[in-house]
């Protein structure tokens, strides 16, 4: 097998492995564009378009019979939500349309990449295959298993190119040259590329069996036969949210009916021509040209319209708009992860309807819409940690190696070590990242562990989307990696809001949680708190965006200090490389909503409700010096209103994991075999 590559190409590539009796080589595009009589495959999987799509403009300007293909393949379509399946399946169906329309067609098959991929090439003797790159990594496991087969595979004949392909967004030569922080990102002053002209695509062999696309039911049902019962269960406490669930939780302790949730009816009327084609509604969706649809009538919200499908647009918008550009991402992030339509086409757009609203100028002092600024800024964002993302994956440097995982669209980074025994978790406190465990991960592996350990949305090198941040959404996170990554029952361990997060998890989605290991954990105990009420009212500041610009601001400058005082017994694991890593994330597009949250958290559901069923199962390890509270007032506190929870104090400050790495891992590794062992906690005491 050969890897067909585009000249300077700033992207990473998989290496091809040589194939006995089958010599490889590798060849460049200036050389494919001659040969107009080889036939190629083009695998869509999240690039569901034919607007903006490098990948097929350079199998239709190359090959005389092109196969544009879609695998319904479970380990992809396992992480959909029902309103991504609708979406995928609307976005299939004009897809599909579309390619009739230039004489072409979309085969569609159910079961394996791997395997279909290998039956196909051998049927239609395809001597090329097109695949986007993909920063996630089990999507770079299913790219590799699809080429290890290919390889392998003594049915083919001749050379098979393997052509990995993105959309470029700026013109980077060099990814490993791309600067570590957004601030000296922007000062290169790179400009967004513009879409090409779309492609004229080769007429489709007629006599070929496309396959039909299936209902709405039909791939549920596929889905539930492949995953197996025991996922179809985990996956359902995916369905439910955590407000939702503390809102029947305390409706039964009060004894009062919860009123229904606030969604609309499956029924719901449609507009002729509405982009909302979900059963809920409230996404964008169709194909490219309904996408596009939508995104002109966002745009031109200040406008007013007479037309009922753009009336309906502004209408979503004003509802989703839960802080200024919010609405953006939440319309039409699902499309995006989907590829109905490419970042570089929206960013082209916006800009497009800013110069005609200018005479043509763009103003160095912003936008003049706040709907064009939404759309700029949200695809810039995402374009900068998917550079991050793509960067980290061109080396495995360092202690472990990062790997990315999408959630809700959204780009998640974390590490895995150790390849048996109990699962553990490490969740990081407010403004740090996974590498704040950078002493943990690999000395709770070594006593027998398999250790993963996150960096949440919205800090270090996750993605930080113009979302409402809350303790509950972090909360959902952490249960949907759980479920989706980690794929069994967990020892969480949790430093500061981590903690917090992590008691959430433990109280809402007990089936997901073993033991639960607390650091120095936020949260109160309040007495009596079962009879209280549920309120999802969330207490704001005005000018809450000004305030965390403020606080921002002071905390860059006085960042040194602030940390060295939480580690008051070792300072100098306050070194210079945690200060810059948290320096370089402050600088990250995104970050000002982030901050704000720091005024609209709900820490009103106390530790001891949380964690009340745990029993014997609680680990407290309490760093004695934390500046931020009376650790002894704290301690006593849990001692008395929660059961049997174990206590290890440490002389240590806010970040007792960190600044006593050696002791924190050993109180935890003795702590998680004595739960293995099902010991009590006064027996581990």
């Amino acid at each position: 097998m050969a890897l067909l590559t585009f000249p300077s190409s700033p992207f990473h590539f998989f290496s091809p492995r040589p194939i006995p009796r089958r010599p490889s080589f590798v060849c460049s595009f200036s050389a494919a564009t001659n040969a107009r009589s080889r036939p190629a495959i083009l695998w869509f999987k999240h690039d569901l378009r034919l607007h903006d799509h490098p990948g097929l403009a350079a199998a239709a300007q190359t090959h005389r019979f092109l196969l544009p293909l879609y695998v319904f393949d479970h380990r992809i379509l396992s992480r959909y939500s029902d309103d991504m399946l609708e979406l995928l399946l609307f976005a299939l169906e004009d897809l599909r349309n579309s390619l009739k329309e230039q004489g072409s067609n979309l085969m569609v098959r159910f079961g394996s990449a791997e395997n279909i991929i290998k039956e196909l090439v051998k049927e239609v003797k395809a001597t090329d295959l097109f695949i986007e790159e993909e920063v996630e990594y089990e999507m770079h496991q299913l790219i590799a298993v699809v080429k290890e087969t290919l390889e392998t595979s003594s049915s083919l004949y001749g050379n098979l190119d393997i052509v990995l392909w993105r959309t470029p967004f700026y013109d980077i030569k060099n990814l490993k040259e791309l600067p570590a922080s957004y601030n000296d990102f922007k000062k290169l002053k790179l400009l967004p590329t513009s879409p090409p002209l779309p492609a004229t695509l080769p007429v489709a062999e007629t006599e070929l069996n496309w396959g039909p696309l299936p209902t709405f039911s039909d791939l549920r049902d596929f889905i539930k036969e492949r995953i197996g019962k025991s996922r179809v269960s985990w996956n359902l406490m995916k369905e439910k949210t955590a407000e939702a669930i503390l809102k029947d939780n305390f409706s039964n302790l009060s004894g009062t009916k919860p009123k229904s949730l606030n969604v609309e009816s499956n029924e719901r009327r449609r507009l002729d021509k509405s982009v909302f084609v979900t059963r809920k509604g409230d996404i964008v969706g169709g194909g490219t040209n309904s996408v596009l649809n939508a995104l002109a009538a966002y745009l031109r919200y200040l406008e007013g319209t007479a037309r009922d499908d753009w009336q309906e647009v502004h209408e979503r918008l004003r509802n989703a708009e839960t802080r200024e550009g919010a609405s953006f991402t939440s319309l039409f992030g699902p499309a995006l992860s989907l590829g109905i339509i490419s970042r570089r086409t929206i960013h082209y757009e916006a800009i497009k309807y800013e110069k005609e609203r200018n005479a043509g100028f763009l103003s160095p002092f912003g936008y003049s819409a706040a709907t064009v600024a939404a759309a700029a800024d949200a695809v810039c964002s995402m374009e900068w940690f998917s550079l991050l993302a793509l960067k980290s994956q061109l080396s495995n440097e360092g202690l472990y190696s990062l790997r990315i995982w999408r959630w809700r669209g959204h780009l998640i980074q974390y590490t895995v070590v150790g390849h048996e025994g109990p699962a553990i978790l490490l969740v990081h406190g407010f403004g740090a990242f996974l590498e704040h465990y950078r002493d943990n991960i690999n000395g709770i592996a070594e006593c027998g562990n398999r250790v993963w350990a996150i960096t949440l949305l919205g800090f270090g090198k996750s993605e930080k989307p113009n979302v409402v941040y809350t303790e509950l959404l972090w909360a959902e996170l952490l249960r949907d990696f759980i479920i989706e990554v980690v794929g069994e029952p967990v020892h969480p361990v949790g430093n500061s809001i981590g903690g917090y997060f992590v008691s959430i998890v433990a109280g809402l989605w007990p089936a997901l949680v073993k033991s639960v290991i607390l650091l120095n954990s936020a949260g109160n105990v309040i007495p009596g708190f079962s009879s209280r009420r549920f309120s999802n009212e969330r207490q704001t500041i005005a000018a809450a965006g000004l305030v965390a610009q403020l606080l921002l601001f002071y905390l860059k400058l006085n960042i040194r200090n602030t940390i060295k005082s939480f580690y008051p017994t070792k300072t100098d694991r306050a070194d210079n490389w945690l200060i810059n890593e948290m320096l370089r994330a402050s600088y990250d597009p995104g970050v000002i909503m982030v901050m704000e949250s720091i005024f609209t958290f709900d820490l009103s559901i106390p530790l001891n409700y949380l964690l009340e069923g745990y029993g014997e199962r609680v680990l407290v390890l309490q760093g004695m010096k934390d500046p931020l509270l009376d650790s002894k007032a704290k301690l006593a506190m849990l001692k008395e209103h929660c059961t049997g929870l174990v206590i290890k104090e440490l002389d240590a400050g806010h970040c007792p994991h960190d600044e006593q790495p050696q002791e924190a891992n050993r109180i935890i590794c003795e702590w998680i075999a004595a739960v293995e062992r099902k010991q009590t906690a006064s027996s581990y005491s």
